[in-house]
């Protein structure tokens, strides 16, 4: 079964999440565990906590089917000691975060070399601060988020991802969220039905489908290959319609949350719809 929502907003209190998503008609959502634009927020208060999990099952969310969403700031590949030390405790708070609410799993961007240390010793780097991590937390997975490539950003190409994978202690507590966007960006093909049986067969060998634990759906305003992080809606973009088809009628993608990232949140429920209907 599929099931598909946006990336909405916990304004107001992080138990305002699941009554948002469930006014769209989404069978799953993400949003950010605080505000992403800072480093610090006050603790989740004991009311926060209880309602948001009392919500989650009133409404039917499964915590399978939520895929929060760290800070944009967290860099956990910073070559810098004071910055990935900062990084490090911003992650760590936000997997505490998730602990508390009672979900299984944190997406994040893996992290950027800022042209100052390589990208082996950058992967490195992300590995650790996973470590690290689960180390001081329990129940939480960590979702490394591929990327586009933008700038320095690591996390674009399989082989990266398999490589911060292989050096996490805890392989039952990593996992992957595909952007649909980012893989396009990035360089895969993913819009004809070769290229994207090419592009999940290498994800299959290089990484595998195991550690998969989520998807961001959108469509994108950049082509193939062009390392740009441009998110658009679903069919307004360079995708066509047959991706998301093949997605939606993919098994390897059920049981598990497809999240809108697309930018026209006044036609996320409209959206939802029309990919539950590509289901054949």
């Amino acid at each position: 079964m599929k099931y598909v929502g946006a990336h909405i907003s916990a304004s107001g209190g992080v138990e305002n999440a699941p009554v948002n998503a469930h006014k769209i008609g989404a069978g799953a959502f993400a949003f950010f565990t605080k505000n992403q634009r800072q480093w610090f927020a006050s603790p989740y208060t004991e009311l926060n906590i209880d309602l948001f999990r009392s919500r989650c099952e009133e409404l039917g969310f499964s915590p399978d089917y939520i895929l929060p969403h760290s800070s944009y700031l967290i860099n956990l590949g910073n070559p810098g000691e004071e910055e990935i030390n900062k990084s490090r405790a911003a992650f760590n708070d936000e997997m505490k975060r998730c602990e508390q609410l009672g979900l299984n799993r944190l997406n994040f961007h893996p992290g950027s070399h800022l042209n100052k240390i390589s990208i082996d010793a950058c992967l490195d780097r992300i590995a650790e601060s996973i470590n690290l991590s689960l180390e001081k937390t329990s129940g939480v997975t960590a979702v490394i988020e591929n990327t586009a490539g933008q700038g320095t950003n690591l996390g674009h190409t399989f082989e990266q991802i398999a490589q911060i994978i292989d050096k996490v202690e805890d392989k039952s507590r990593v996992g992957v969220c595909l952007d649909t966007a980012h893989t396009l960006a990035a360089g895969y093909e993913i819009r004809t039905r070769e290229g994207y049986e090419e592009t999940f067969d290498k994800f299959a060998q290089i990484v595998g489908f195991n550690y998969l634990k989520g998807m961001h759906i959108n469509d994108s305003k950049k082509e193939l290959a062009s390392r740009v992080d441009r998110h658009d809606s679903i069919g307004k973009g360079v995708m066509n319609m047959d991706l998301f088809s093949f997605i939606m009628n993919d098994p390897r993608f059920d049981e598990m949350p497809l999240i809108l990232e697309t930018p026209d949140e006044t036609i996320w429920a409209e959206e939802i719809q029309l990919l539950l209907a590509l289901q054949k």
